[in-house]
């Protein structure tokens, strides 16, 4: 079991040294990465799209899916009427299952946490589920969401709660400072996936570009 408390893949992957060998695990996985978070009863993709039509119009667009994995929540965003999404994901595994679904226009093999290739404001909206958190993205990952979200856009965010209090909550107070967010809504902290036991919770928030 992994030093956080997930077995098998998922504790693998929290465990990696560096964004290339989160990569090469998520590669591994990627052939049935779909049917063991549904084992698992993972809460974050639903959680995600109730903030998001919340708080951003139907049809707007284009959304980027920022850690698309295997495409579950572009998926359900077409179904519920955002269907200009576009995917970004470390690993191309993970993007090719999701290309098989046809749920994206374009699909980016690229990693939060530096610079992104899209232009100021380019995106109506930003979903990231599973991403802010152990051994994958931090704080580090917010400036350049919020600069490629146009203004009245919004963000969506799960953040293990470590990470929320060990610096992106002070990394958003940052952003509200400067007045480039503000909080639209945060959640109570929960459990993304009741089937494993003894996980650490997370809690998710919506962001508006100001």
């Amino acid at each position: 079991m992994s030093e956080n408390g997930h077995d098998g893949h998922l504790g693998a992957v929290y465990d990696a040294k560096g964004a290339d060998e989160v990569a090469a695990l998520y590669d591994r996985w990627a052939g049935t990465y779909d049917e063991e978070m549904a084992k698992a009863g993972y809460r974050h993709p639903s959680i995600c799209l109730a903030l998001l039509a919340r708080h951003l119009p139907k049809g707007a667009g284009p959304l980027l899916d920022a850690g698309a994995g295997t495409g579950l929540i572009g998926e359900w965003l077409g179904i519920i009427g955002y269907r200009e999404v576009e995917a970004l994901d470390i690993s191309q595994g993970m993007l090719d299952v999701a290309a098989r679904k046809g749920a994206y226009q374009a699909y980016h093999r690229l990693a939060l946490g530096g610079a992104l290739p899209f232009g100021d404001g380019h995106f109506a909206g930003i979903v990231s589920a599973g991403v802010f958190t152990t051994g994958h993205v931090g704080a580090e990952g917010l400036d350049e969401l919020v600069r490629i979200t146009r203004p009245g856009g919004v963000i969506v965010l799960t953040v293990k709660t470590t990470l929320w209090d060990g610096g992106v909550a002070a990394k958003v107070e940052e952003l509200k400072a400067a007045q480039r967010v503000r909080t639209a809504e945060l959640t109570e902290p929960y459990v993304s996936m009741p089937g494993e036991t003894g996980t650490i919770p997370s809690l998710a928030v919506a962001l508006v570009r100001v």
